[in-house]
C-alpha cells in the first residue's frame, strides 16, 4: 500500500508542476479544494466548488486555484473547472482505514483525500478549503502563515474547513505511514486525523501577518474571522467577530442545511448570501431547463384538472351493500384523501433541483403543490380552502422568516414560534373540515350512486 500511495503522490506532484509550467505562470501560492464521488450530494458539491473558485477569481486573489479531483470525477465537470481557470490535479482515492470504527460516518469516507494537499510541492503555501466556504474579502495574507495554521471554532478542536499548510513530501509520506500504522482518529475523517497529527496547535500563538510581507515559520492559530461559523450570525443576525478580519463564512451544520440548497433560505438567512454569490459568478443555466419543464407540467396539470373534473363516483354501484362494506369503503376513501393531500405538498419538494436559487425553488414549490392540491380538490370534491390551508401556512411562514427588521435571532425565533402556535388550531380545523366534507358526501351517497342513476348530483354540477 505504501509504495502504491507513494507513486500516486509523485504523479500528483508531477501533474501540478506540469500544469503550472503549461500555463506559463509560476505562482508561489494556491487555494485548493477537493472533489470526489460516491455521495448523494456529489453534484451539489461540484456546483459549490465552482462557485467558491469563481468568487476567488472575482476577488482577484494572487494565487493559483487548484482542485484535487479523484479519478472518477466526470470529465465534463473537470473540463468546466479548467474553463473557469482552475488547475485540476487528478488522484486516486485513498482507502480509509477507519471505516470499521463504531462512530464512522460513511459520508466522510473519502475526506482523507485532503492529505494530497501536502503533495503540491510546486507551491510555497497552500490554503486548503472545503466547498462550503463563503469569502467576503481577499485572504492572501494567509500565505504568510507558517507550516500549519488553522482556526479553532470549537474551543479545543481546530476546524479543517480552512487551513494553511506548507507542502512537503516528507510530511506527506509521514501522514501515509500513520494511516498504515493506525494513528488515532476520533471521527475517522480528515478532521480527526489532522487534529491527532497536530495535537499541540492549541498552545501555539495567534497568527498576525507581518507588515513587511515576510513568511512565518512554525504553527499558528488563525483568528476566528477566517472561519466564522454561520451559527454565530443567527444569534444576532449580524457579524460581531472581534478576533481577526471577518473574511470567510463556513457552514459546518447538518448536511441538508448547506447554503446551496434552495430551502436553506429563509430558514437560514445566510443561504441567500451564498446564492447571490452564485448568481453573480456561475448563474443558474444548468437548472433552468428542468425548472421550465416542471412549470409547464404543473400548468398543464391545473388546466387538465379543471377540464376533466375527475371523481370517484364509479367506485361502487351497489347502494344495498352491507353496512360493514360501506364503513370500510368510507374509511379507505378518507385515508386516501389525507395521503393525497400529504403527497401534494411533498412530491414537488423532491422534484425541484436542489441547488437552484431560493426564489425559484420556493416559487416552483408553491406552484407545484397548488397544482397537485387542485387534483385532490376535484378528485374528492373537497372545499378548496381547507385543502389549501397548509399552502397558505407555508407562505406565511416564509414571510415571517424572511422579514428583514428583526432586532436579533431570538426575536426571529420567537416570532416564528408564535406564528406556528397560531397556525396549529387553524390547520387542525382544516383537517376536521376535510373529514367532515367527506362524511357529508358519504351521507348524501355522492360516492355511491345506483347503477343507471345520474352520477353527479345537480348541486355538485353547479359547483364544479
Amino acid at each position: 500500500m505504501g509504495r502504491r500511495l507513494g507513486l500516486v503522490a509523485v504523479v500528483a506532484v508531477v501533474l501540478a508542476a506540469a500544469v503550472s509550467a503549461a500555463e506559463g505562470k509560476r505562482r508561489r501560492h494556491a487555494y485548493a479544494a477537493m472533489m470526489y464521488m460516491g455521495t448523494p450530494r456529489d453534484y451539489e458539491f461540484y456546483v459549490a466548488t465552482r462557485v467558491m473558485m469563481r468568487s476567488l477569481v472575482k476577488l482577484r486573489v494572487d494565487a493559483d486555484l487548484v482542485v484535487i479531483a479523484s479519478s472518477d470525477v466526470p470529465i465534463p465537470w473537470t473540463r468546466s473547472l479548467k474553463e473557469d481557470g482552475v488547475k485540476v490535479v487528478t488522484v486516486e482515492n485513498l482507502k480509509n482505514p477507519y471505516e470499521k470504527q463504531d462512530n464512522f460516518n460513511s459520508r466522510f469516507k473519502l475526506t482523507l483525500n485532503k492529505l494530497y494537499a501536502w503533495s503540491l510541492v510546486a507551491y510555497d503555501r497552500v490554503v486548503m478549503l472545503d466547498s462550503d466556504n463563503l469569502f467576503l474579502q481577499r485572504t492572501d495574507e494567509l500565505f504568510q502563515c507558517g507550516q500549519f495554521c488553522a482556526v479553532f471554532i470549537n474551543p479545543c478542536i481546530f476546524h479543517t474547513g480552512l487551513f494553511v499548510l506548507q507542502p512537503s513530501m516528507e510530511v506527506f509520506r509521514s501522514m501515509f505511514h500513520d494511516l498504515e500504522t493506525g494513528r488515532e482518529n476520533p471521527d475517522g475523517a480528515d478532521q480527526g486525523f489532522l487534529t491527532s497529527y497536530f495535537p499541540d496547535l492549541l498552545d501555539r500563538p495567534m497568527f498576525h501577518p507581518p507588515s513587511n510581507g515576510s513568511k512565518l515559520d512554525g504553527m499558528y492559530r488563525l483568528p476566528l474571522g477566517y472561519q466564522m461559523d454561520a451559527s454565530y450570525y443567527y444569534l444576532k443576525l449580524r457579524w460581531s467577530i472581534p478576533c481577526g478580519p471577518n473574511s470567510v463564512i463556513t457552514f459546518p451544520s447538518a448536511p441538508w442545511l448547506k447554503p446551496w440548497y434552495w430551502w436553506s433560505w429563509p430558514v437560514l438567512p445566510l443561504g441567500f448570501s451564498w446564492h447571490e454569490q452564485r448568481r453573480k459568478t456561475l448563474g443558474y443555466s444548468l437548472e433552468l431547463p428542468v425548472i421550465l419543464i416542471q412549470s409547464v407540467l404543473y400548468l398543464g396539470v391545473m388546466a387538465v384538472t379543471q377540464m376533466t373534473r375527475p371523481s370517484l363516483l364509479k367506485l361502487c354501484y351497489n347502494r344495498r351493500a352491507e353496512k360493514r362494506s360501506f364503513t370500510f369503503s368510507h374509511t379507505m376513501i378518507k385515508v386516501a384523501a389525507l395521503w393525497s393531500i400529504l403527497a401534494a405538498y411533498t412530491i414537488p419538494f423532491f422534484l425541484i433541483p436542489r441547488a437552484v436559487h431560493p426564489f425559484l425553488g420556493w416559487s416552483l414549490y408553491l406552484f407545484g403543490s397548488s397544482a397537485l392540491a387542485s387534483i385532490v380538490i376535484n378528485l374528492f370534491m373537497l372545499p378548496p380552502v381547507p385543502v389549501l390551508a397548509p399552502w397558505m401556512g407555508i407562505f406565511g411562514a416564509l414571510f415571517v422568516m424572511a422579514f428583514p427588521l428583526y432586532s436579533d435571532g431570538i426575536v426571529r425565533a420567537l416570532s416564528l414560534f408564535a406564528y406556528a402556535f397560531c397556525c396549529a388550531p387553524v390547520l387542525w380545523g382544516s383537517l376536521m373540515r376535510v373529514l367532515g366534507s367527506l362524511q357529508v358526501l358519504f351521507e348524501r351517497e355522492a360516492f355511491f350512486p345506483k347503477l343507471g342513476e345520474p352520477s353527479w348530483p345537480p348541486r355538485f354540477s353547479k359547483l364544479y
